[in-house]
């Protein structure tokens, strides 16, 4: 519950499991929530993006994957994942990419969080919104438990570990539920120009990309929204 007189800031993040800038990112935005607590009440709902929306369903393996994708050698691409892993680390984060980690589908995910999404109180705050720890489970089952995030029973198993109803995830699995909210999402993001993500929007209007430093943030709310709103 908000604080009394405490004006509220919602925060929309636009992001993929399968991202790993998108944890270090979350990871450092809450030192801003932490650095404005008392001051303004962040309200957080997380929205799709596919960086690999054509990934079969037996995904690909991460290194081959970036490879490819990115044009870079197999030395380079361990380079860029041990920098990963350091600034993770930082933040109290843990990458396991061993020898068998592999890039995964992510739309059932995203049906998942559009579910908790909805489930959502108006009140509820973004440490303890459920679709937040959702998707906080799925990168840890993803990027951590190096486990298989498109596969329905995990899926379900992670839904239940954050207190979501593991019948109701596995039905929604089941079906195509929630798959046209996603797909309408994910086409609204790219009408508003979100190519990469992390992308953070707040206040409805001021979109900052990428994994930044809290001062930027902090920055941006102090003269852009809390200015504003004086």
């Amino acid at each position: 519950m908000a604080e009394p007189n405490v004006p509220r800031l919602n925060v929309d993040i636009v992001s993929d499991v399968m991202c790993p800038w998108c944890i270090i990112g979350w990871l450092k935005f809450q030192h801003v929530m932490a650095h404005f607590a008392g001051r303004l009440d962040f309200r957080v709902q997380w929205h799709p993006f596919e960086l690999n929306p054509d990934m079969p369903p037996e995904g690909e393996d991460a290194a081959a994957h970036v490879m490819r994708k990115y044009g870079i050698t197999a030395e380079q691409s361990r380079a860029n994942s041990g920098k990963l892993a350091g600034v993770a680390a930082d933040l109290g984060f843990q990458f396991n990419r061993g020898p068998g980690f592999r890039m995964r589908n992510s739309f059932d995910a995203h049906r998942l969080l559009t579910w908790a999404g909805a489930l959502e109180e108006p009140e509820q705050a973004a440490a303890t919104g459920v679709q937040t720890a959702l998707k906080l489970a799925l990168f840890a089952a993803h990027f951590t438990d190096n486990r298989d995030v498109s596969d329905h029973a995990v899926l379900a198993d992670v839904a239940a570990s954050v207190g979501l109803d593991r019948a109701r995830a596995a039905a929604i699995l089941a079906s195509g539920e929630f798959g046209e909210m996603v797909r309408a999402e994910e086409a609204y993001w790219a009408d508003q120009n979100i190519t990469g993500v992390p992308a953070f929007i707040l206040g409805g209007r001021m979109m900052i990309p990428g994994a930044q430093d809290p001062e930027v943030f902090i920055r941006v709310i102090e003269n852009k929204i809390l200015a504003a709103a004086a």
